[in-house]
């Protein structure tokens, strides 16, 4: 293994021969690249644009237990999610990861029929926890609750229809780009080179051309694996991959808008057997509301934008639950991802679609590692390089990743007692200290003004851009507020932080930041 290294924007020092290149830097990538540095192999991993840029920073922020897919009939994706979200609970990224209570109301518009249904999914979800050796203590029981209990967790909630409620438990992380930083950091501090604003012009099973989109520089560089990590613009790189791209888009609401909502509501879609609308409480005090499944057809664009139907939609399913419910004019931000899922013969709709992962080979040689989601990552990963290693291609060890916390990781009893400040606790998990000390040691200022939030409605810090800018590859204000916070979420919000990400830049560019 080569020494730690930090995540670097641009292919200056870049070397020309490697085990593994990775291209594509969301979570899949990310995930990839680290389960390769960990088994002992040389490795590049690059992106064209910056860590989490395509659509491992719109997911709804969740680490499902594969509930819908129990209900779906796939048993084996089911239980494939179940274990990895007990091994990113209780291993991987316990700072990240957090028990996320999850609330069904049983009122007027729920039939005893789907009431049952409801309840006998929910069991099984818990036999799925048992099966994946998830502990009760991390993820209790569901349970049942009475109108009163129902309304104390979510006041906001619709009283006179309401009859009760049904409470389980799922897993929700801080945030899906910064688990996505932290894997990589994680792989750069096992060695692999970690490249944003590197994009390839050309790749085979053994080699890449890239372009330094800061410099315009070309570099070739021989691999003995090149793995397509590319998500939904897979297709670019290997023309074998045939995807049916769906977006999902997610509404951004402040807290005042559905107040005291400590848990996650699931509103029932009206004409389906099992399908919800999500009312999702963040940790920094905004409510996510989501999400639509629609088909996209035509170029794959860099950004994705909600219409304006699925928005309507959105606020209509969760308006018959509400008491006071969400309007257009309570809506601040609204995001969309798409979904990279495979192409499946005789299927039509994309929510029937297999959320499974593929490892496919090109005739050149080039591993594509496709589908999936967000939960099962680290698995799509270990498949990836086994696939590879079982091809004879790599001489390497066996997968590491399953028992390798990522940096920042601690067991919940130990970061309730940490003494740092909570927020970065919260966000680097261990790390909170490291990300402190280089803030004072890069700017020279006091604790106060580097751990000052932005506003009351903008808590980001100081502290963390500059950490984000000597330690994490950010190199613009986009990176900053869109990647490694999420401020740009909501427009105001940007606009109120702007300020101080240009002032981290300014203050990581000083000589004492580059030591």
């Amino acid at each position: 293994m080569g020494p730690g290294r930090r995540i670097t924007p641009g292919l200056g020092g870049v070397p020309d021969e490697v085990d593994v290149v990775v291209v594509g830097l969301g979570i899949t990538g990310a995930g990839v690249a680290l389960d390769a540095a960990t088994r002992g192999l040389s490795v590049l991993a690059v992106d064209a644009h910056d860590l989490a840029f395509g659509t491992s920073r719109w997911s709804s922020k969740l680490v499902h237990g594969g509930l819908r897919y129990l209900a779906q009939g796939r048993l084996a994706i089911a239980h494939e999610s179940a274990i990895e979200r007990g091994i990113l609970m209780g291993v991987t990224a316990p700072h990240l990861v957090h028990p996320l209570p999850m609330l069904t109301p049983v009122d007027d518009a729920m039939s005893p029929g789907r009431t049952a249904l409801t309840w006998g999914g929910l069991q099984a979800g818990d036999v799925l926890r048992r099966s994946a050796h998830t502990r009760a203590r991390t993820l209790p029981r569901p349970r049942r609750l009475n109108a009163t209990e129902t309304l104390a967790l979510a006041p906001a909630l619709r009283a006179d229809t309401l009859r009760g409620g049904l409470l389980a438990w799922d897993g929700q992380l801080e945030d899906d780009a910064r688990l996505v930083v932290t894997v990589a950091r994680t792989a750069a501090s096992h060695g692999a080179h970690v490249r944003t604003r590197a994009r390839v012009t050309s790749a085979t099973g053994t080699s890449v051309t890239l372009r330094d989109e800061l410099t315009g520089a070309s570099y070739d560089v021989r691999a003995r694996a090149v793995v397509n990590a590319t998500g939904v613009w897979a297709g670019d790189l290997d023309a074998q991959v045939r995807l049916r791209p769906s977006r999902g888009t997610h509404l951004v609401l402040r807290g005042s808008a559905l107040p005291h909502t400590r848990v996650a509501v699931m509103v029932p879609i009206p004409g389906t057997s099992a399908r919800f609308a999500m009312v999702l409480p963040q940790p920094d005090g905004a409510i996510y509301v989501g999400l639509t499944d629609e088909p996209v057809t035509g170029p794959v664009p860099d950004v994705p934008q909600p219409s304006d139907d699925e928005i309507d939609f959105l606020l209509g399913v969760v308006a018959s639950a509400f008491a006071a419910a969400p309007t257009r004019a309570d809506v601040v931000g609204a995001f969309a991802g798409l979904r990279p899922l495979l192409e499946v013969a005789g299927t039509d709709a994309t929510a029937d679609l297999s959320r499974r992962h593929a490892v496919l080979t090109s005739p050149t040689g080039m591993t594509t590692v496709v589908g999936g989601k967000l939960t099962t990552y680290r698995r799509m990963a270990q498949d990836t390089l086994d696939s590879i290693v079982g091809d004879g291609r790599l001489e390497a060890g066996p997968c590491r990743t399953a028992s390798l916390p990522l940096l920042g990781a601690a067991p919940p009893d130990v970061l309730r007692r940490w003494s740092a400040p909570a927020r970065l606790v919260r966000r680097f998990g261990t790390d909170a200290d490291l990300v402190l000390a280089t803030a004072r040691e890069v700017t020279g200022l006091a604790d106060d003004e580097l751990l000052a939030p932005v506003s009351d409605d903008v808590p980001v810090t100081l502290a963390e851009l500059v950490f984000a800018v000597t330690h994490e590859g950010a190199h613009d204000v986009d990176d900053l507020l869109d990647r490694r916070t999420r401020v740009g979420l909501v427009a105001a919000d940007r606009a109120a932080a702007e300020p101080l990400a240009r002032r981290a830049l300014a203050l990581a560019s000083q000589p004492s930041a580059r030591r």
